[in-house]
C-alpha cells in the first residue's frame, strides 16, 4: 500500500497538527511503510527532523493571488514554480501576521469548491504529480478544508481518500456565519466521496459526527503520540550539558509551567490568574511560559505580564520564548507541574504527552482530549473550565503533595511508554487504511471494472 499524506503548514508557527503529521510519517517509514508527507500552504516548521517533500503545493502565495487576481488563476509554469519556492516561502512567513479566518471566507468557500473554484490549476497541478511520480493507492488529507480535492483525486488517480480531523471545527467557528454555514454545506457534498476520518479522540468523533452532519460510523479513533526515543535522546543530552541554571535560581519555588502557542484560545490568563491566587496564599511559586507568540497576540501576552507586574509578582513570570526542541525538553524537566488550560475544547493536547514523557503531571480542563488522556494515563487531574479557583486549587494540592506529584508523574511516564507513543499511532493508522482500502476492494463492482491492487502492492 501507497500513501501520500497531504499536510497544510502554518506559516512560520509550529502547530500541533504540523508536529503529529510529521511524526506520524516519520514513524511509519521507520516502520518499513511506504508513505509521503506531501506540505501545502507553506513548509511545514517541525522541532523534530522534517521528513516532508521539498516541494509545496497549494503556495500560500499562489492560492492568495489566484483568489485575488483573476488572470492569475492560468499562470504560466514558471511563475507556479517561483511562487511555490518553500526558499521564498519561508521567507515570506517570517513576516505573516497569522492565519485569521475571519478574514479567509471567500478562500476558504472557493478552496472547497475544489475544481469549481478559483483554486483549481493548484488540483491539477497535484493530481498530475501524484498521477505522474507516485501514484497512491490512498490518500490522506490532514484537514477536511482540503476536501474541495477529493473528486478531482478520485477520478484521476483511482485512489480511495481519507482525512484527519484534528481541530477542524476551531477555524470553522471563527468564519463569519454566512461563510461557517456555506463551508460545512460544501463540506457535507465533498464527504460523499470520503471513505473515512480519523480523529484523535472519543469525544471529538462524537463531537464532529454532529457538528459537520457526518456518519459516526466512519470515524476511526487513533489517539495521538509522540517520538519517545528522540525526546529520551534530548533528555539525555540535556543531562549532559545542563548547568542546572534555573533549578538554582529558583531554589525551592514552585515551578508551573506553560508549553503552547500564546493565545487567548489556549488560556494563558486562566493561569496566570490561577498562579497569581497561589503567589497571595504564600506559596514560592514561578509560572514560566514557552511558546510561539504571533505578532497579532502580542498585546494579549502584554497585558498577561502587566497583570503579574500590578500584583508585585513580575519576576516569577518568565517567557523562554519559541523553544527548539533541546529547549523544550529542558524547559519541561524543570517543571513541577504542567497546565495549558485552554478555553476551547481541544482535540489533541500533545503538549501533555510531552510532559508526561518528562514525567511532569499535568493539570487540564474537564473538556475536549483531556479527561480522556489523562484516564487511560492517570497522569494529572481535570477541573472545571475556564476557572481560574478552580484550577489554583488543584494546582496547590499538587504542589504541596511532592508523593502525589512525583506518582502522578510516573504514570503519565509509563503511559507514554506503553501507549501514547508515535510507533502505536503509525501502527493503528496504517490499520485504519488497510482496512479502508479492503473494504473498497470487496465491494461489489460493475463487470470489467478491476479490483486488484496495483502490482507489488501489499496492504
Amino acid at each position: 500500500m501507497r500513501v501520500a499524506y497531504i499536510t497544510a503548514g502554518a506559516a512560520n508557527m509550529i502547530c500541533g497538527s504540523c508536529l503529529k503529521d510529521n511524526a506520524l510519517v516519520s514513524a511509519l517509514r521507520c516502520q518499513g511503510r511506504d508513505c509521503l508527507l506531501i506540505p501545502t500552504y507553506t513548509p511545514p516548521r517541525t522541532d523534530e527532523p522534517d521528513v516532508s517533500l521539498r516541494q509545496v503545493f497549494f503556495s500560500g502565495l499562489s492560492v492568495y493571488l489566484e483568489q485575488k487576481i483573476p488572470w492569475l488563476r492560468h499562470m504560466p509554469g514558471w511563475l507556479e514554480r517561483w511562487l511555490s519556492s518553500p526558499t521564498l516561502l519561508r521567507w515570506i512567513s517570517r513576516f505573516a501576521v497569522g492565519t485569521r479566518a475571519e478574514e479567509l471566507g471567500e478562500l476558504t468557500i472557493s478552496m472547497l469548491r475544489g475544481p469549481e473554484g478559483y483554486q483549481a490549476y493548484e488540483i491539477d497541478r497535484l493530481a498530475s504529480w501524484l498521477q505522474r511520480a507516485y501514484r497512491p493507492d490512498l490518500v490522506c488529507l490532514s484537514n477536511i478544508l482540503l476536501s474541495g480535492m477529493v473528486p478531482v483525486l478520485q477520478d484521476r488517480l483511482g485512489c480511495a481518500v481519507t482525512v484527519e480531523l484534528q481541530g477542524d471545527d476551531i477555524f470553522l467557528d471563527h468564519l463569519p456565519a454566512v461563510y461557517k454555514q456555506s463551508a460545512i454545506e460544501q463540506i457535507q457534498r465533498n464527504a460523499e466521496n470520503i471513505d473515512a476520518y480519523i480523529v484523535p479522540c472519543q469525544y471529538y468523533a462524537d463531537y464532529m459526527a454532529q457538528y459537520l452532519g457526518l456518519p459516526r460510523e466512519r470515524m476511526h479513533v487513533v489517539y495521538p503520540g509522540i517520538n519517545l526515543s528522540t525526546f529520551d535522546r534530548a533528555r539525555n543530552e540535556v543531562a549532559l550539558i545542563s548547568n542546572n541554571a534555573l533549578t538554582d535560581a529558583r531554589g525551592r519555588d514552585y515551578i508551573v509551567g506553560y508549553l503552547a502557542r500564546i493565545c487567548p484560545e489556549k488560556g494563558l490568563h486562566v493561569l496566570v490568574e490561577a498562579v497569581a491566587n497561589l503567589v497571595s496564599r504564600g506559596l514560592p511559586v514561578r509560572l514560566e511560559v514557552a511558546g510561539y507568540l504571533g505578532a497579532q497576540d502580542r498585546r494579549y501576552f502584554e497585558v498577561q505580564r502587566n497583570r503579574a507586574a500590578a500584583q508585585g509578582w513580575s519576576n516569577r513570570f518568565h517567557y523562554w520564548g519559541e523553544v527548539d526542541y533541546l529547549s523544550k525538553v529542558r524547559f519541561l524537566l524543570e517543571l513541577d507541574v504542567l497546565s495549558v488550560p485552554t478555553v476551547y475544547r481541544e482535540p489533541k493536547g500533545l503538549y501533555v504527552l510531552e510532559a508526561w514523557a518528562a514525567g511532569v503531571p499535568v493539570v487540564q480542563p474537564q473538556h475536549g482530549s483531556f479527561p480522556e488522556l489523562i484516564e487511560r494515563s492517570g497522569g494529572g487531574v481535570c477541573v472545571e473550565p475556564n476557572s481560574p479557583r478552580a484550577l489554583a486549587d488543584a494546582l496547590v494540592q499538587l504542589l504541596q503533595q511532592e508523593q502525589q506529584r512525583w506518582e502522578l508523574g510516573r504514570r503519565g511516564r509509563q503511559a507514554v511508554e506503553s501507549f501514547f507513543h508515535s510507533q502505536r499511532m503509525a501502527e493503528e493508522t496504517w490499520q485504519v487504511w488497510a482496512r479502508v482500502l479492503h473494504s473498497r476492494h470487496t465491494k461489489p463492482v460493475p463487470m470489467g471494472v478491476s479490483t486488484e491492487l496495483p502490482t507489488g502492492r501489499a496492504l
